[in-house]
Formats: C-alpha cells, sequence, structure tokens
C-alpha cells in the first residue's frame, strides 16, 4: 500500500486547526470533557484523512492513523519543550513519558475516523457512477 502524504499532512492540519479550536473553547473544563474533546478530534481528523486518500476503509484507517499519530508526536515536541522551558527537567520527564505511552491511543480514534472517511468516499464514489447515465 502507498502513503498518501499529501492526504495525511491536510488531515493533520485540519486535527491540528480543529485542536486549536476545541482547546479554546474547553479550556478549563472537566476531565471528561477533555477526554471527549481529545476523540472528537481523532475522529475529524482521520475523517478527512481517510475521505482524501479514497482507497479501501483499512487504507482510510492507516491514513487516519499516521495522521492523528504525527500530530500526536509533533505536539508532544512542542508540549515537551515547553515544559522544559518553563516547569524544568522532571516534570518534562514526566510529559514526555506519559505523551509517549499515549500515543497508540491518539491512533485509534483516527483510524476509526479514517475508516469511515474512505468509507463515505467510495459509497459518494458508487453513488455518482450508478447515477450516471449512458
Amino acid at each position: 500500500m502507498e502513503l498518501n502524504w499529501k492526504a495525511i499532512v491536510i488531515g493533520f492540519v485540519a486535527t491540528l486547526a480543529f485542536g486549536i479550536v476545541s482547546g479554546l473553547i474547553v479550556a478549563g473544563t472537566e476531565l471528561m470533557s477533555l477526554a471527549t474533546s481529545w476523540a472528537m478530534i481523532g475522529i475529524v481528523g482521520g475523517l478527512v484523512t481517510g475521505y482524501l486518500a479514497a482507497g479501501t476503509v483499512s487504507t482510510g484507517a492507516v491514513h487516519g492513523g499516521i495522521a492523528t499519530v504525527l500530530g500526536s508526536l509533533i505536539t508532544l515536541a512542542i508540549v515537551t519543550f515547553t515544559t522544559l522551558l518553563f516547569a524544568g527537567v522532571v516534570p518534562t520527564f514526566g510529559v514526555l513519558v506519559g505523551g509517549l505511552l499515549l500515543i497508540a491511543f491518539y491512533a485509534i480514534p483516527g483510524a476509526l475516523g479514517g475508516a469511515v472517511g474512505s468509507w463515505v468516499h467510495g459509497r459518494r464514489a458508487a453513488r455518482k457512477i450508478a447515477g450516471a447515465r449512458a
């Protein structure tokens, strides 16, 4: 399977944009809201990536998972660097280890959204073909 890097990058940008907006909206709320927000961000990013990657459902799931993991790695690098600057070495180590442990969980909503996005793209393409006249 060949990776569609354009779809992955666009999905990452959509995830980042949705994450920033969501972070501004839910700042200071309870933990359940943050967990729901985290899942929704991954699903939306995966939907965009899977839809653009097209192909089969498994292809969309792989692309969505890669986009969210790539985004979470970049975000983890930024958060780790910021924590090192403002909090010190020990909190930075905690953020880094905790973030690395959560990377696999970040792929789950992205893969789910990617699978759904790819399925929707395939369904729309099938409808266009079925509705075409000869």
